[in-house]
């Protein structure tokens, strides 16, 4: 299994004036994205910046109500299957490190959890999950 640093998350809470502060900062983000509630950067190491609206209404699983958890930034880590998000999320909570979300399959078309490093920082693992198209 190998594991790759793939993204940083940030909440915005004017998401025109963050964008506005990383375009000076020589991002390529259209003015579009200023609308969004969710806005995402390659750039050219292909680590992604994404930012999210504070006050956008959004859930990591369903049927649950909105945390009060206010985090405010999250490393994301590519487990590189839906297995190996499982193993790293055990892995992890075995070896005493605080679960937030265990593994579960999101309505994005990833398997995702969330673990918490020693600081309380959001740290989530995920993998794209296999099409489920019957044939």
């Amino acid at each position: 299994m190998s594991i790759e640093f793939s993204a940083v998350g940030m909440v915005a809470d004017d998401m025109a004036q963050t964008l506005a502060f990383y375009r000076r900062l020589g991002l390529d983000l259209p003015a579009s994205a200023d609308a969004e509630a969710h806005v995402e950067a390659a750039l050219p190491t292909g680590v992604r910046l994404m930012w999210d609206r504070a006050d956008a209404v959004w859930t990591t699983e369903p049927d649950q109500e909105p945390s009060s958890d206010r985090h405010r930034i999250a490393l994301a880590f590519d487990c590189g299957s839906p297995e190996g998000v499982d193993s790293t999320y055990a892995e992890l909570t075995a070896a005493g490190h605080r679960g937030h979300h265990a593994p579960w399959d999101a309505p994005w078309g990833q398997r995702y959890s969330t673990v918490l490093d020693p600081d309380g920082n959001h740290v989530d693992l995920f993998a794209n999950l296999p099409d489920r198209t019957d044939g």
